[in-house]
């Protein structure tokens, strides 16, 4: 991103993971509300790997 300076790309970065984060939680909250068993290993394994 020309003109920016690396804060804001890292602000960037970081405001993308959490909303990717809530979307993720909110698929979640769904199935469990439709009563389909949510997939925990996965989103467990990579919220590890991405620390």
């Amino acid at each position: 991103m020309p003109g920016r300076g690396p804060q804001t790309f890292k602000k960037r970065q970081k405001e993308q993971e959490r909303r990717e984060r809530r979307e993720e939680k909110l698929a979640r909250r769904r199935q469990r509300k439709e009563g389909q068993p949510s997939t925990v290993p996965d989103s467990q394994s990579n919220a590890t790997t991405n620390q």
